[in-house]
């Protein structure tokens, strides 16, 4: 049992794992090098993914097993994962298997060479590089974070739908268009009339389909806006609550399909696919851009979620939560 006396892990928030003075005392305190912490389990889990390299390295010396499992996941998955390569070094340094199989086919080696740092471990003769589908993903979702640019604002709300237009978004919508003069009147103030607000929606065309956006409220991901945009195709949606952070949704064909996924997250688990792997590593907090690439879309700026919309319309008065 990890008591708050100084000799366990309690209190040691994210930054503590960068701390190696700290980590010491708890250690020479008598707190478990294998177990005991809040999140992961595994204070060499909690070191990789967010400490110093001292401090993996200074874990990793006295753990019963650097290669553990917490959750399908070794300390060096994790350090990959989350772009660490100086954490997965120190603990390639102290003897972790980068090759080790794991999470449906992404060990921490083969994940390694989605990374900006493709050549941290040795590919050795047998292990699988890149597909070229894979390969071809990685690219993809370096030049579509780069086109959308940082996105650091919350309250916004998109659909991302496959195969349509915005004029046929339109007309499966029955929205009619907004004056430009109250489209200002709300950018200036959206929350002057809110109920004016949540009914106006910018939607652009780009390639591959087209993209509603409000950028102050949760309208353009309601259940009744993405599945009327789903019928025939797929859509994405995402509300970046401000409050409990993003909230994605998928329709297909008319349905919801999945419903609260966290878009751009850091959670991903063994029983996923490989490819649905790769995807939350690829936009690792990056919840727009995991919209824009599941539904196939490929816009080569960021007008479609900056303002500069094609065009504005309102929606008209209807239950969309039904």
């Amino acid at each position: 049992m990890v008591v708050n006396d100084g000799s366990g892990w309690s209190s040691i928030g994210w930054d503590g794992w960068t701390n190696l003075s700290l980590v010491r005392t708890r250690l020479d305190a008598g707190a478990d090098p294998n177990s005991g912490t809040s999140f992961h389990g595994r204070p060499l889990h909690e070191a990789a993914e967010r400490g110093s390299p001292e401090v993996v390295t200074e874990l990793a010396q006295r753990v019963d097993d650097v290669d553990a499992e917490h959750e399908g996941r070794t300390a060096l998955w994790l350090a990959v994962f989350n772009n660490r390569p100086d954490n997965a070094r120190a603990l390639i340094a102290a003897g972790a298997n980068p090759w080790r199989p794991m999470m449906n086919g992404w060990s921490p080696g083969r994940l390694s060479l989605a990374t900006p740092t493709p050549d941290l471990f040795t590919l050795p003769d047998g292990e699988a590089g890149l597909s070229a589908t894979e390969a071809a993903a990685v690219a993809e979702a370096r030049r579509l974070i780069a086109a959308l640019g940082r996105f650091d604002d919350d309250g916004h709300s998109l659909a991302c739908v496959a195969g349509i237009t915005a004029a046929e978004a339109m007309r499966r919508l029955e929205a009619v268009p907004v004056d430009d003069a109250d489209v200002e009147e709300i950018m200036e103030d959206p929350w002057a009339d809110l109920d004016a607000s949540l009914s106006v929606i910018g939607v652009t065309d780009v390639p591959g389909g087209c993209v509603v956006f409000q950028p102050c409220g949760y309208a353009a991901s309601n259940p009744g806006v993405i599945e009327r945009l789903s019928v025939g195709t797929v859509c994405y949606g995402l509300f970046a609550n401000p409050k409990s952070g993003n909230q994605g949704a998928i329709a297909h064909d008319g349905a919801i399909e999945e419903w609260d996924t966290h878009p751009g997250g850091g959670s991903v688990y063994s029983e996923e696919s490989a490819e649905e792997i790769l995807a939350t590593y690829l936009y690792h907090h990056q919840a727009e851009a995991y919209c824009f690439a599941g539904a196939g879309l490929r816009p080569t700026d960021a007008r479609s979620i900056n303002g500069q919309a094609d065009m504005w319309l309102k929606l008209p008065e209807q239950d969309w939560w039904s």
